[in-house]
């Protein structure tokens, strides 16, 4: 877990830009909400405002960011709303809770921005539950959201614009659907279901403190899609929720909501959050816990025991997840994982065709956009088959395919990596060779979607550089055959 953190890629110091960007936009808003002459309710509020709209907005333009930050506070504010006007009627209270929850994951059908827009409208909700917001409390509250989303976008889109250097993000489109079968709606209902199962344990646990349970179910659905994520992502949810417990009782607790110390573990809270969520959610988990523990010791109410019933409603939250994927309209492992190699496979092979014309020298063939979407899908091939690779499991056999095909995976990767590269070099010249040998790549891909056997034959490697990428790509694509399926022909995870 060290390693993932501290000695992970950085290219381009992407990570680092985020989370130090994140720790000016949200220090500004909150200094905004000050020199408004704002409670700390509504600093608080202002400050957790700022952090979602520079951490939950992910749209592929910079365009389709300023538009979706845009829309935040019209989604979040009626919700803040009627957060306030139910703060003292249970019952309307919880069930609008349960209804933004599934509406906000149903959002996600609609992409990045769907997406965006659920994750603020529910964490509005459940920041109204933390803060016990009233009625009385609106304007203020709602000042506070409207000016720190502004602060937020100063800093994003005119301080500290970094992505109009940067091509367009690729966000991979979900598997697709319709109905019970679409993967979003089915979320939505196994959402719904549990945090229904974490709000009526966690009030029993704590009639104050019981939407903790509640956000941790949220929390656990976000970035998964099937049974085997949800687990892992529960399980590295209490773990870091666990860990983070430990290091407050040492920093937050001593702290007793001093001014100067609490702004300064509060900040690099925010940092660690930003910079250590692409590669490790239970670090980026423990950078949470140790925010929240900062911001109830502001709060005066901050002790070890309320440290400790976190834990608890974390683990219930958890287990709602687990239990409502289990049980309710389960999506396997199996499908998913499934669904994102073989739309891997194709990208490979598109980066091969782009590449090959390239070098063919048909002048608007570009590799470089199809590398990225590659990148991308083996992200979320990386995150489907995490299940199967966790320490905790105890199918071996499968724990070893599973590794096998992604490094395998990983192989095609570099060598569609050097093949772009090269195809990049205007001296490159092209070999008669290159047709074949891109060929023989779009069968053994077609045969690996198809689930036919294939013999890849491959030419005895040339010098030329795109050859011996070519060559190298029919190889790992060769061998991905047989961990792929089992000599039984059974699937990679099964059902």
């Amino acid at each position: 877990m060290l390693k993932r953190v501290f000695m992970a890629p950085d290219p381009g110091r992407i990570r680092l830009r985020f989370a130090a960007r994140a720790v000016l936009g949200i220090g500004l808003a909150v200094v905004v909400c000050g020199l408004a002459g704002h409670s700390l309710t509504g600093a608080v509020t202002g400050g957790l405002a700022a952090l979602l709209a520079l951490f939950t907005v992910t749209d592929a333009t910079v365009r389709g960011q300023a538009v979706t930050t845009a829309l935040l506070p019209v989604v979040g504010l009626p919700v803040l709303a009627a957060a306030a006007v139910l703060h003292d009627h249970p019952v309307a209270r919880d069930l609008t809770f349960l209804a933004v929850v599934g509406l906000g994951v149903y959002a996600r059908r609609w992409g990045p921005r769907g997406h965006s827009l659920g994750v603020f409208a529910f964490m509005t909700y459940f920041v109204a539950q933390f803060l016990h917001a009233r009625t009385a409390q609106l304007p203020e509250l709602y000042a506070s959201v409207l000016l720190s989303v502004l602060a937020a976008a100063a800093v994003r889109f005119g301080l500290w614009c970094y992505e109009r250097r940067l091509p367009p993000a690729v966000v991979p489109a979900p598997p697709a659907g319709t109905g019970l079968a679409r993967v979003t709606t089915r979320q939505a209902v196994q959402a719904t279901a549990g945090a229904g199962f974490a709000l009526v344990v966690g009030q029993l646990l704590s009639g104050e403190r019981w939407y903790w349970a509640v956000g941790a179910t949220w929390w656990v659905f976000v970035n998964t899609t099937s049974r085997g994520e949800t687990l892992v992502r529960g399980f590295r949810r209490v773990l870091g929720t666990v860990i983070g417990i430990g290091l407050a009782l040492f920093v937050a607790v001593p702290a007793h909501g001093d001014g100067p110390v609490t702004a300064l573990v509060v900040a690099v809270a925010v940092f660690g959050i930003f910079y250590t969520a692409a590669v490790s959610y239970t670090w980026m988990m423990l950078w949470v816990t140790v925010l929240a523990a900062m911001l109830y010791g502001l709060l005066g109410v901050l002790t070890p025991g309320l440290l400790a019933l976190r834990a608890v409603e974390t683990a219930v939250g958890a287990l709602g997840a687990v239990l409502a994927v289990a049980f309710v309209l389960p999506v396997t492992t199996h499908s998913v994982t499934d669904t994102w190699i073989q739309r891997a496979l194709r990208c490979v092979h598109a980066c091969t065709a782009q590449a090959a014309a390239r070098l063919a020298g048909t002048a608007d063939a570009d590799p470089a956009p199809v590398v990225a979407e590659l990148e991308q899908l083996l992200a979320r091939v990386r995150l489907s088959v995490a299940p199967l690779v966790h320490p905790l499991n105890p199918m071996l056999g499968r724990k070893r395919r599973a590794r096998r095909v992604l490094a395998l995976l990983d192989d095609c990767a570099r060598e569609i990596r050097g093949l772009v590269a090269v195809a990049a070099d205007p001296e490159a010249s092209h070999d008669a060779r290159l047709a074949a040998a891109c060929w023989r790549v779009e069968a053994a891909v077609e045969a690996l979607t198809g689930g036919r056997d294939i013999a890849v034959r491959t030419s005895p490697a040339g010098t030329e550089p795109a050859l011996a990428h070519l060559h190298g790509l029919e190889r790992a694509l060769a061998e991905l055959a047989a961990p792929l399926r089992a000599p039984s022909g059974s699937p990679l995870v099964g059902a």
